[in-house]
């Protein structure tokens, strides 16, 4: 079978002409030989890595983004179903979605793919999403944890504007923020910078990420968060 970087440029490619069959047969292939956990690490999530720089300059269209978020979500989905659940209780919900002006959807989509892997219940609220509906869905839902995705450095410092908010409505400490994105893998020290309480390095990581933020919130909304 081919490597990795070949794989990659391949499933690249199989894009760049909208054939998303095409990419799930290579993908299907490569699953055969190699731990679903190899699947998403060394395969998707750099795929992902270069579809976002590749948008970035310009050169792939929304159709084309369409595709690789397709080939994405039908990738994990069909590896959640190879996989045994260890419960069947539903855990959460937590709150997700794209930063204010972040419109780069696929590593989101990645992460909500394996937190309903993982039972968790999923709010997703999409791209650009401003910090008020953020909160308010957090308390509405009765969440303990907001999740928001950022690509660059432009659009991660308006996660601020979510934990000036979560201070604003006294909720420090019993909502809690969860950061994650290209970003900030380049630059670690930014969670802190914007107010996150935890980050992950991968999609696979974020579901024990969610475990530990949950637990670690306090509960004093007078809202039955138990799962």
């Amino acid at each position: 079978m081919k490597n990795i970087r070949e794989i990659i440029e391949l499933l690249g490619d199989t894009i760049k002409h909208g054939d998303k069959q095409s990419g799930r047969h290579v993908i299907e292939f490569w699953m055969k030989e190699h731990p679903y956990e190899d699947v998403v690490v060394k395969v998707l999530e750099p795929f992902l890595m270069n579809i976002g720089v590749t948008w970035r300059q310009g050169l792939l269209s929304l159709a084309q983004i369409y595709t690789a978020t397709k080939l994405v979500e039908e990738t994990v989905e069909l590896m959640s179903s190879g996989v045994e659940k260890k419960t069947l209780c539903i855990k959460g919900p937590i709150v997700i979605g794209n930063a204010e002006e972040d419109f780069h959807s696929l590593g989101r989509k990645l992460v909500v793919a394996f937190l309903k892997a993982n039972n968790w219940a999923v709010r997703d609220l999409g791209n650009d999403v401003l910090a008020e509906d953020f909160v308010d869905t957090a308390i509405e839902s009765g969440s303990r944890v907001i999740a928001v995705s950022a690509m660059m450095y432009t659009t991660a410092i308006n996660i601020q504007k979510i934990r000036d908010m979560i201070h604003r409505r006294g909720l420090t400490g019993q909502l809690k923020l969860a950061v994650g994105g290209a970003v900030f893998r380049l630059r670690p020290q930014l969670v802190g910078e914007v107010g996150g309480d935890g980050t992950a390095q991968t999609a696979m990581a974020t579901p024990a990420l969610m475990e530990t933020l949950w637990n670690q919130a306090e509960t004093k909304r007078g809202v039955n968060n138990d799962w």
